[in-house]
């Protein structure tokens, strides 16, 4: 499945090689990983379950989605932000030479 930009939060989706959907709880995330850190797309966590605890959140990228269940929330707000928030993560990138 190709994205073009971040879904909004509250996005139902598979992850590839899941079982389990996730819902998007947040965008433009760090994760700690074996090399430093790293950005991601998203979190989230288990749907429908929810939040469960912090050690049970995902941190994942528009690549790794196969499959889109349901479009989180949007309004002016919420797209402008996503304007904003698209642009960020291009230029924190290329910053730190990741993707």
């Amino acid at each position: 499945m190709t994205i073009t930009g971040l879904l909004p939060i509250g996005s139902v989706v598979l992850l590839k090689d899941s079982t389990k959907r996730v819902m998007i709880t947040g965008v433009c995330q760090e994760g700690t990983t074996e090399n430093g850190t790293k950005l991601y797309d998203y979190v989230g966590c288990a749907f429908p379950e929810g939040y469960l605890s912090a050690d049970q959140n995902y941190l994942f990228n528009n690549a790794q989605i196969d499959r889109l269940y349901a479009i989180g929330y949007q309004d002016e707000e919420s797209l402008l932000f996503k304007e904003r928030v698209d642009e960020l993560i291009v230029q924190l990138r290329a910053e730190r030479g990741e993707e």
